[in-house]
């Protein structure tokens, strides 16, 4: 967990209303932006996340999937809600997988996101000499693996590592529930439309992720925390990339 003062506007608040034309944030506009050494599905999806606060606060209006109404004073109306809200300081769970884990973790662990430049709060976070052992041996252990290289005394790590990490841990992971549940593990693609009733979330050491049912197969999603007002519902999006854009306007109870 990391604690930081938190008494300054959020660079994503700052972000959302310069891209709003006339008010209105589209993710597809967003997507079109280039960030040197992250992807742009991984950080538009970390400011739908703060969206989706934002709108249970009654700041922001969700339109539809990828399109969203904010006020024209949203960087001081966010900043008022986090201090309300926290107080002055601001708390993020970097990983439910404690560090020594994620070394030999077969998943797209924290230590994993921040090589690569993504995943939550992936700058700024002060190291330890605990966690640059973990990353020493996380790389020692990708290495064996065969997801890194290395050439001469420089150790690089292969192109996709966080989806093929990811990709392997949710296809166990998903072979252990089929087993269990004798439903079809659905693996999600990109541009692919998701859709199944959303019954339990899972913490794995690529992240938490929720599973759809679609009452004969069922797939792994990353899980956002506004899905939970929709447990036992039937949920609908879009795979983007490694996330989902969710239609949380034509959710459907059981039976429905």
């Amino acid at each position: 967990m990391e604690v930081r003062a938190n008494d300054r506007v959020r660079p994503a608040d700052q972000t959302i209303a310069k891209l709003a034309d006339n008010g209105i944030y589209r993710t597809a506009r967003h997507l079109q932006v280039a960030y040197p050494g992250r992807t742009p599905a991984a950080v538009v999806e970390a400011h739908e996340r703060r969206l989706e606060a934002l709108r249970r606060a009654g700041i922001v209006e969700r339109i539809e999937a990828g399109v969203w109404r904010v006020p024209a004073d949203l960087a001081q109306r966010g900043l008022q809600y986090d201090f309300q809200r926290h107080g002055g300081i601001d708390l993020n769970i970097l990983s439910t997988l404690p560090i020594e884990q994620q070394v030999g973790a077969i998943g797209a662990t924290w230590l994993d996101q921040h090589m690569m430049g993504e995943g939550p709060d992936s700058t700024g976070h002060a190291f330890g000499a605990e966690v640059r052992q973990a990353m020493r041996q996380r790389l020692a252990f990708l290495l064996e693996q065969g997801f890194a290289e290395r050439e001469d005394k420089q150790i690089t790590v292969k192109p996709n590592l966080l989806a093929t990490l990811r990709g392997r841990e949710l296809a166990a992971v998903g072979k252990s529930i089929s087993a269990d549940s004798g439903l079809t593990y659905r693996e999600t693609h990109d541009g692919e439309s998701v859709r199944g009733v959303y019954r339990r979330s899972i913490d794995l050491a690529s992240g938490r992720f929720a599973m759809l049912d679609d009452g004969i197969g069922f797939s792994l999603v990353p899980w956002r925390p506004v899905m939970e007002e929709h447990l036992g519902r039937e949920l609908r999006g879009i795979a983007v990339g490694m996330n989902v854009s969710w239609d949380f306007s034509r959710t459907r109870g059981i039976g429905r």
